[in-house]
């Protein structure tokens, strides 16, 4: 079967190549059911420099994207969204797709920093402010139905199909990278006493009435004896963490990865989905416990307070561009293995957005990862918070052709760094934070990740 596909795939893109005049093809073809994880992890093997992985909610929509045929990458600060998006749009057109009826072809995947304005340290250079691209293969499985998808620059599909016939010959055999977690060597919070003076800083702020709410994160660094492979982790977040957008964006050997509960924005049609995100507490230890802390955080002034200016901001967003705007009156609990969120789900119909990425323009960042007045609220960040983002917090996710499309919020996520590691988390300040509970609260949201490198808290 494999050696049928690559001869396929191969005749099928120099059929096409002989009689394009477009710069780019593509073609996607039906495949066997193959684990996304193992289809990740092969791809060092195959040379392809480049690998991303994507999982929504519910796993019912995986991608899985090796090397890379076009990218858009910009320092553009005000227009990176529209930048992104009209290049995009002026390459769909110089592409040949071929499909064989079937409704899947390339997607555009990468993601954004969570502030452009923010100067950029060396530990981000490999992620500029804007960063998408098309993969030379994707893999798509939705509905327990997989394709394969292979994009190539007219003229140059040689170089691409020799990864390919050795990805293929892999698959066939079932021969798996072997690799394991290596033992955790340093674990260290990073200006941990800046990070307090910034909160005492910022409630004093809330109060003489500068703004509502301002969300500042902080940085726990690890040090490992061995390198830390992105497939292993991925293996991990997906088994350790359901219900949660798994993401992974590899390049120049350094992997930002995670698994967020948050959804930003969702296109399909004229329908836009998002989510509602914020105030938070942790699971309990029995199953009466939990439901006491879940009904604590259901009547919480200080939680609810804070989930209303997302509610609001989101609300605001969706009813500029669509006709109805739908949510429930109250906040839901949203239980994730660690933790729980306060969550309202909102749906907008007949959405008049140009694509996914007009309205990630409109809604990033949310109050649940800046804060409120967002102008306000983000320039206090970028003044006070003792870390550079980078793309923690910042939109990550997808657009097809059509201009659909998903993106999470980058969030319970770290950046991989060969033995080093990178985890990150932030909460809400508001006029009545304590600065300890707030402490105690990223400490929370850190385990998500500790726990896929394989590091207890007790360590």
């Amino acid at each position: 079967m494999a050696i049928l596909y690559q001869h396929k795939i191969r005749e099928r893109l120099h059929l096409i190549e002989k009689r394009t005049k477009r710069p780019f093809i593509s073609w996607t073809e039906e495949l066997n059911d193959v684990d996304p994880v193992y289809f990740f992890s092969l791809g060092p093997i195959c040379s392809f420099r480049e690998r991303f992985f994507w999982g929504d909610r519910t796993n019912e929509t995986v991608y899985v994207g090796l090397g890379c045929t076009y990218v858009i990458e910009t320092e553009e600060k005000e227009e990176r969204f529209h930048t992104v998006e009209t290049q995009w749009k002026q390459w769909v057109e110089q592409t040949d797709h071929y499909s064989n009826g079937i409704k899947m072809g390339p997607i555009l995947f990468g993601g954004f920093s969570f502030d452009p304005y923010k100067p950029h340290t060396e530990k981000w250079r490999a992620f500029p402010h804007a960063k998408m691209l098309v993969p030379a293969v994707l893999l798509a499985s939705k509905g327990g139905k997989a394709t394969l998808t292979v994009t190539v620059r007219s003229g140059q599909s040689e170089e691409t199909m020799e990864k390919i016939e050795t990805l293929f010959r892999l698959l066939h055999e079932g021969r798996a990278p072997i690799h394991s977690l290596p033992s955790v060597r340093k674990y260290e919070e990073k200006q941990t006493e800046q990070w307090f003076d910034a909160v005492k800083q910022t409630i004093a702020n809330i109060h003489s009435g500068k703004f509502d709410k301002v969300v500042l994160a902080r940085e726990a660094r690890l040090s490992f004896a061995d390198r830390v492979e992105a497939s292993v982790v991925l293996r991990r977040l997906r088994e350790q963490q359901p219900f949660s957008y798994l993401f992974a964006f590899e390049q120049e050997g350094q992997c930002f990865i995670g698994a967020s509960p948050e959804q930003l924005v969702k296109k399909e049609g004229d329908a836009c989905y998002s989510t509602c995100l914020a105030g938070s507490i942790r699971r309990g230890k029995t199953v009466q416990e939990d439901e006491q802390l879940g009904e604590w955080l259901l009547h919480d002034e200080k939680n609810l307070h804070e989930h209303h200016f997302v509610v609001q901001m989101i609300k605001e967003a969706m009813e500029a561009v669509c006709e109805r705007v739908y949510m429930p009156p109250s906040p839901q609990l949203l239980k994730l293995p660690n933790i729980q969120h306060l969550y309202t789900p909102v749906i907008g119909e007949h959405c008049r957005a140009s694509s996914i990425l007009s309205m990630v323009a409109k809604m990033h960042p949310t109050p649940a990862l800046g804060g409120t007045p967002r102008e306000a609220a983000v320039k206090e960040i970028r003044e006070v918070e003792p870390l550079d983002r980078g793309w923690y917090a910042g939109p990550i996710g997808w657009m097809d052709t059509e201009g659909n499309g998903e993106f999470a919020v980058a969030i319970r996520s770290g950046l991989l760094q060969g033995q080093e590691v990178s985890i990150f988390a932030g909460c809400g300040i508001v006029g009545d934070s304590d600065p300890i509970s707030e402490y105690e609260e990223t400490k929370v949201k850190f385990i998500p990740m500790l726990s896929a490198l394989g590091v207890g808290q007790d360590e």
